[in-house]
């Protein structure tokens, strides 16, 4: 007698709690796009909960490590004051205004204006509220780590009421959301790092040279307020691109000022794609200021790649999630970057071994906008 197995060799994927927690909220939730073109295209609804109108979105291959949401602030009014167990960052698309920021328990609160081009964060648990300066709507573009968190403790009540205040992370200085004049160093990588919770400007703050990612790179980390949630704001020259790379999905872009276009392909499609006749299987994102794309569509790693396609400067901010590279390996052990050469063991395609169609498309889209291509040719050596 053969011994059948007990239970079922395949089923249908449940939904989260995140996901059930987003469908519950009654307004439009954006899911399996791989980006849009620009945040002000979606459609809002009213959203009870946070007190304006609102739209989820849950792109693909964000991974359950980020969630996205758009937010209106009534003109003339407030959202909602709210606390949770995970992390947020708020990049305001249009409008100004102030945000409250509170600790449980506690009659100080304080008080950080905003505008238009503004990254900032609540530090975690605290008390917030955003309150609109004028009588226009204002709108605010959020990142969250809400979906592992609501996989962890699968409690709305326990992440939304507990009153634990995590004075480690903010102690109520006065200075705490002043900018900072001075950046860090990641004590990992030596680049540039911002740990300040407000960035007043995000499109026109300084960046310093960085080169990482491609000739003429500017780059600062973001670790805002203590957050494990972390990012980066870049620019490229104008007329210059991104070396395409490899990584795991979870990651956004959102595009900041200028407009172009992301590329991505199945990393076992190698890289010479077009070469190997499968350029059908590489998908393209355009975006403007305001607009935004998953970085790895899907469940596994791709390469991908960032093109700024217009005369003007290419900025972009990620909301990389919360993957911590310390654990990476055993205790000790090197670990590699992705921004190195592929060849040297990192994630990277070099100028000089991408598939030739990469700078052809490149050059196409820039004579269509009027640019021009700018890439010196020695990167290509």
């Amino acid at each position: 007698m053969v011994e059948q197995p007990v239970g079922h060799m395949s089923w249908n994927r449940p939904a989260t709690p995140y996901e059930r927690f987003c469908e519950e909220q009654g307004v439009p939730v954006y899911r399996g796009l791989v980006g849009v073109y620009d945040s002000r295209d979606l459609t809002l609804a009213p959203w009870k909960r946070m007190g304006g109108n609102g739209a989820i979105v849950d792109l693909d291959g964000t991974g359950g490590l980020v969630g996205m949401y758009l937010i209106e602030v009534p003109g003339g009014g407030a959202l909602n004051a709210e606390r949770h167990l995970y992390e947020e960052i708020f990049y305001v698309l249009e409008g100004r205004g102030t945000t409250e920021i509170w600790q449980n328990g506690s009659e100080k609160r304080q008080t950080f204006e905003w505008q238009a081009g503004s990254v900032f964060t609540a530090p975690l648990n605290t008390w917030h509220q955003l309150i609109n300066a004028a009588s226009s709507p204002a709108l605010v573009l959020v990142a969250t780590n809400a979906p592992p968190i609501m996989e962890i403790y699968q409690s709305e009540h326990f992440i939304f009421n507990t009153p634990y205040n995590f004075t480690d992370r903010y102690d109520s200085g006065d200075d705490y959301f002043e900018p900072w004049d001075e950046l860090a160093k990641d004590p990992l990588s030596g680049r540039a790092l911002n740990e300040a919770a407000v960035v007043p400007d995000a499109a026109t703050c300084e960046l310093p040279l960085d080169g990482q990612r491609g000739v003429g790179h500017r780059h600062f980390g973001l670790r805002m307020g203590g957050n494990h949630f972390s990012g980066f704001i870049a620019q490229y020259v104008a007329g210059r691109y991104s070396k395409c790379h490899a990584h795991d999905p979870g990651p956004v872009l959102v595009c900041l000022a200028g407009k172009g276009y992301s590329i991505t392909w199945d990393k076992a499609l190698g890289t010479h794609p077009w070469e190997n006749g499968q350029g059908d299987q590489v998908r393209r994102q355009d975006y403007k200021d305001g607009g935004f794309v998953s970085a790895v569509p899907g469940g596994s790693q791709a390469f991908h790649g960032h093109f700024g396609a217009s005369k003007d400067p290419f900025r972009v901010m990620a909301f990389l999630g919360g993957q911590p590279r310390r654990t990476i390996g055993a205790i000790g052990e090197e670990v590699i970057a992705m921004n190195r050469d592929m060849k040297l063991g990192g994630g990277t395609i070099e100028y000089r071994d991408e598939d030739p169609y990469i700078r052809k498309m490149f050059k196409e889209a820039l004579e269509a906008d009027g640019a021009e291509f700018n890439m010196p040719e020695e990167a290509y050596k």
